[in-house]
């Protein structure tokens, strides 16, 4: 059974945040909100975590397209390549803020995703997600959660997310109620930035 956690983001209790922190020290896997969706994540250093999130989806872990959620732009530096002058303009203006962007990867890349050429970023506008990120001192890999109903695609009640995750992950925030649109995707890693997905970010940032 899951840890069930209520946090507030206007003001994150510290002691709730530390209890999150150790989860995921300890390779837990946590379901958290976001400025979007709400996201299952791990730590991006522990390959258990990581191999557990992957059987979840239901993929190989070095086909996965997993986002690296940072705390702030001085996080994304470690894992992906010198970018110019422009894109970090977009990065800036954008961020924090509801954007996965698809940048190259360089040779810090966990050993799980060396492979992979591009990674996702997203640094949220959610106190709570950055918070945990900051007190764990690295970023959390992540996912977004989806819903198996027809008609919602996501779950957005945390009440509901716990009864449908409570045996399957370690911990579950509840944020109060999500967003029912994940993050516009822009990949940035070729000659012109192109939009994947439009979701809740606009895309009228360049």
């Amino acid at each position: 059974m899951a840890q069930f956690v209520k946090i507030y983001p206007e003001n994150p209790n510290e002691r709730e945040i530390n209890k999150v922190v150790e989860v995921l020290r300890n390779g837990g896997l946590i379901i958290y909100p976001t400025d979007t969706v709400y996201g299952l994540g791990c730590d991006i250093t522990n390959t258990k975590a990581l191999e557990r999130i992957a059987r979840i989806k239901g993929i190989k872990l070095e086909k996965a397209n997993f986002s690296f959620v940072c705390h702030d732009l001085s996080n994304i530096s470690d894992y992906i390549k010198q970018i110019d002058t422009a894109t970090f303009k977009v990065l800036k203006k954008a961020l924090p803020g509801p954007y996965t962007f698809i940048l190259p990867g360089n040779n810090n890349l966990p050993k799980e995703f060396r492979k992979k050429k591009t990674v996702g970023i997203r640094v949220p506008d959610n106190t709570i997600a950055r918070e945990i990120v900051r007190r764990l001192g690295n970023p959390i890999v992540s996912t977004s959660i989806y819903d198996e109903d027809e008609i919602l695609e996501y779950t957005t009640d945390p009440e509901l997310i716990q009864e449908k995750w409570d045996n399957i992950v370690d911990l579950i925030i509840d944020g109060g109620y999500g967003d029912n649109q994940a993050s516009t995707v822009i990949d940035l890693s070729g000659i012109e930035p192109e939009i994947i997905r439009e979701g809740k970010g606009s895309i009228d940032i360049f």
